[in-house]
């Protein structure tokens, strides 16, 4: 597809709020990471994936030629994904700040020289009508931006169907962003296919993320009802029925390293107990031994007092 020539004022204005939008969006999610200094339920490689994916997303659009705020976009969209990715290095992972912080600006600078590395040599192929690399460059693009919306919902899944650790602040304003970006594809002369799927795709997920935790509500609204009548939180409720034994709807799922693990310690656990029961004997073996001794020296006083009975006798 030829870049764009001519940007209607349409085009201009819904970029603008869509580019607004998507600066901004991550600010909640690392303003509540930093407040918290909790990043649980947030997936590391979603915020790593959505920064590699401004490098390839940025370059197509600027070689596009896409309106100007839907240029800036990719690259406010890169560095707060990064800035959020250092978080979650930080606090999950529990990485020093100096080690989290060198390789965040580490791969900025990364992703900087890639970037500007893409636009200056496929521009030229583009110019001279060579379409391919440019249209790989945009699969990239979306292929990265829907990658990392899939590590959440594994984490959904884990929890089955709650959402913990998103913003939904930054989940809401990234949805929008998405579809007022997608809008100002739309009000372009010429709609631009691959930029579509990107926005479309990311809506999407996005949309699929909040349905999941609305059906998760309506589900749990009796035991968060419970946990409210008791004055606790509903992981407060989940970890009563968990120390009583009792099998709990709602509980998350365990990972196999996890199931593993506690196999491995009831096994222990047994091989502890057997050795235990083992104790008892080894306990009570010195006093069988003196027993025996002094059964031993019973016997050899009787002997010595039957042969001394003897001589008087002979």
């Amino acid at each position: 597809m030829a870049p764009q020539t001519d940007i209607p004022i349409a085009a201009n204005v819904l970029g603008t709020i869509g580019t607004i939008l998507w600066c901004i969006q991550l600010i909640p999610q690392i303003w509540a990471n930093w407040r918290t200094k909790k990043t649980d339920g947030l997936p590391a490689s979603m915020m790593f994936l959505w920064a590699a994916c401004g490098v390839p997303f940025g370059a197509y659009a600027i070689i596009q030629n896409f309106n100007i705020p839907i240029q800036v976009q990719p690259q406010c969209f890169m560095v707060l994904s990064i800035v959020s990715w250092v978080q979650i290095l930080m606090y999950t992972h529990k990485w020093p700040t100096w080690k989290a912080t060198t390789l965040g600006l580490a791969v900025t600078l990364a992703c900087g020289g890639i970037e500007a590395t893409l636009i200056l040599t496929l521009r030229v192929l583009y110019e001279r009508g060579h379409d391919t690399p440019v249209v790989v460059v945009g699969v990239v693009a979306s292929v990265l931006l829907a990658g990392g919306l899939l590590p959440p919902y594994g984490e959904i899944w884990k929890r089955r169907g709650r959402v913990v650790g998103i913003n939904w602040v930054f989940l809401s304003m990234d949805c929008a962003g998405a579809f007022f970006s997608l809008l100002a594809l739309v009000a372009q002369n010429t709609f631009d296919v691959l930029g579509g799927i990107i926005y479309a795709v990311c809506c999407a997920l996005e949309l699929g993320i909040f349905t999941s935790h609305i059906i998760w509500l309506l589900r749990t609204r009796k035991v968060r009802r419970e946990a409210k009548n008791k004055g606790i939180t509903f992981d407060e409720l989940a970890a009563e029925y968990e120390e009583k034994g009792e099998p709990f709807k709602f509980a998350e799922r365990k990972s196999k390293k996890t199931k593993k693990g506690n196999s491995r310690r009831g096994e222990s656990d047994l091989e502890t107990g057997s050795d235990s029961s083992n104790e008892v004997p080894l306990r009570e073996q010195p006093n069988a031994v003196v027993a025996k001794n002094n059964e031993k020296q019973q016997m050899c006083g009787v002997g010595r007092v039957t042969k001394g009975s003897s001589s008087l006798l002979g």
